[in-house]
């Protein structure tokens, strides 16, 4: 296509455009200029040799195409006046004009289209255009939908309504693409068809993405078709287990109030129900209406015999366990053992949610030395959580809460399995008393050098402000407390048996203190050496207060 042709039909130029076509010879006027040539059009006349109106550019769309596209309507009715095959010329992507005036969102250019064709074609033509699909299998409503084009999509339903039930090469329909474009004005457009389709990509329907979208679509698609919301997609998934891994209780309360009481029930291929779902991303308030709308899901077990508090404990979402806990109704769900035997206590271990333990410990409801099908107890399985620091605290928890390990002969215990752990203890005891005397040394030498040095009667300088007050109790604390975790990391060290674990996780605890308090005592000296109305020193407390909640 020349240069010329292709701005003139870009800018929608319709005059300059036709000069172009009658080339040198023909009437290069304006109509609407008194019969005058304008600097465009005489231009256009100067140019030699006439264009075509079948011309077509490197991805070998018609001028139709780009006249379409930019949605010049009186150029658009100007070339099918012309050459009404230009109507179903496709380019090299197999998009005809209506494609580029959808794809566009040019919905003018569609209605233009739509009359033009219904007046230059044969009805069977008219049918074929509408339904007329690109190399990717899609129609003009495909298009419009996927861009969010609600107008263009009205155009095109009033065009052919039929088209709303074609599925493009990839299974899915214009609805479900107009629900991902968050098009309500488009999803309302192929909502007036009764028949069409909701289908989207591996199984899902048009439902599974709205209840990722909003409440408003889910609404419309619930009341143009019920069913929706007990559709299965590949993993046997339901939109309410969506909504329910998505936490958003109205979506869910809209789901259950408008579908079959049994929706709450229907199991994924993993036996996962939307109870299931929630707990696993650890939605709690959406637990909580689940359990309320229907109680009885509480009941479910997935192919591996696990409850939603299973489910729960193993990625420790301590909120929703916590719930359990108080709720009279869930009780029988605390104990309860999975296919391997395993109870929420069990799987809280060996992933080593130390909180989800705590609470379960701490309700009084928890049978702590109940066995697994191997014949492990929590306690048993304390050594096999994630990371060493999260054992110890689970180790701890699990000791102080009396728990128990399997029976068997005291000669026979493997201690930690082997001496792995008692060299790491050893290697990590090292470390740490050195770091906790290097705090403590700093602690005890700051009281030497105290902020705002000494007078000359030996007294510190600032003695009775607030903040010096603070600081001498802070360093006291982390002198204090540093040579305690030296001393339980040394007895430790020099126990080198089981008997050393308690020791050693309480010099753990404290040594983090000791870094804490010295922290807060640096903070603290800085704050108390500086003026009161210096904006430094409220930068200094709010850092300080940020370290001490973090």
């Amino acid at each position: 296509m020349c240069s010329k042709l292709y701005i003139a039909a870009f800018e929608g130029r319709t005059d300059e455009v036709i000069t172009l076509f009658a080339g040198s010879g023909g009437a290069a006027v304006e109509a609407g200029n008194g019969g005058r040539p304008t600097p465009a059009t005489k231009e256009a006349a100067d140019h030699h040799g006439a264009c075509n109106i079948h011309e077509v550019t490197a991805d070998r769309s018609t001028v139709l195409h780009i006249a379409a596209r930019q949605g010049h309507d009186d150029l658009v009715s100007e070339l099918c006046r012309r050459d009404s095959a230009l109507l179903s010329m496709a380019n090299s992507s197999g998009d005809t004009p209506l494609h580029s005036a959808a794809r566009a969102g040019r919905a003018c250019a569609v209605r233009e289209i739509a009359r033009l064709a219904r007046a230059n074609v044969e009805e069977h033509r008219l049918r074929a255009l509408s339904r007329g699909k690109n190399a990717a299998g899609e129609t003009a409503l495909h298009l419009a939908a996927r861009h969010g084009h609600g107008a263009a999509a009205e155009e095109l339903m009033a065009m052919a309504p039929d088209v709303a039930s074609e599925l493009d090469d990839s299974g899915v329909s214009p609805l479900y693409l107009a629900v991902m474009s968050r098009s309500v004005r488009a999803v309302e457009a192929i909502l007036l068809r009764k028949d069409a389709s909701a289908a989207g990509p591996d199984s899902q329907n048009a439902l599974h993405v709205a209840v990722l979208q909003s409440q408003e679509m889910v609404s419309l698609l619930l009341q143009w078709r019920p069913e929706l919301a007990t559709c299965l997609d590949r993993n046997q998934s339901t939109p309410l287990h969506f909504a329910s891994s998505d936490g958003d209780c109205g979506i869910i309360k809209t789901i259950l109030s408008q579908a079959p009481s049994s929706t709450a029930y229907l199991q994924d291929s993993e036996g996962l129900s939307a109870l299931h779902a929630a707990a696993l991303m650890g939605h709690a308030a959406a637990v909580r209406l689940l359990l309320q709308l229907s109680p009885a899901s509480a009941d479910i077990h997935d192919i591996h015999g696990r409850s939603f508090l299973h489910a729960a404990a193993t990625r420790g979402h301590v909120s929703i366990v916590s719930h359990a806990t108080k709720n009279r109704m869930l009780e029988h769900l605390l104990n309860e053992q999975d296919k391997e035997g395993n109870t929420p206590l069990h799987l809280a271990v060996l992933a080593g949610e130390y909180k989800v333990i705590s609470k379960l410990l701490s309700s009084g409801k928890v049978q702590n030395h109940i066995m697994n099908n191997a014949g492990h107890t929590p306690s048993d399985l304390a050594a096999n959580s994630t990371g060493f620091y999260t054992m110890v605290r689970v180790v701890l928890k699990l000791y102080v809460s009396d728990a128990q390990f399997k029976p068997q002969r005291q000669d026979h215990i493997v201690k930690w399995h082997g001496q792995d752990i008692l060299k790491w203890q050893a290697s990590t005891s090292k470390y740490l008393a050195v770091v906790s005397t290097l705090v403590a040394t700093i602690a005890f030498s700051a009281t030497f050098n105290m902020p705002g040095s000494y007078g000359s009667d030996g007294k510190a300088n600032l003695s009775g402000d607030h903040m010096y007050n603070a600081f001498v109790v802070l360093d006291t604390v982390a002198m204090t407390t540093s040579v305690m975790a030296t001393i339980l990391l040394v007895y430790g060290r020099i126990a080198q048996s089981h008997r050393s674990w308690p020791s050693f996780i309480m010099a753990v605890h404290i040594f983090w203190l000791s870094l804490i308090t010295m922290m807060l005592a640096f903070f603290v000296a800085v704050n108390a050496v500086m003026e009161k109305n210096n904006s430094l020193r409220h930068i200094t407390v709010l850092v300080m207060v940020v370290s001490l909640f973090t």
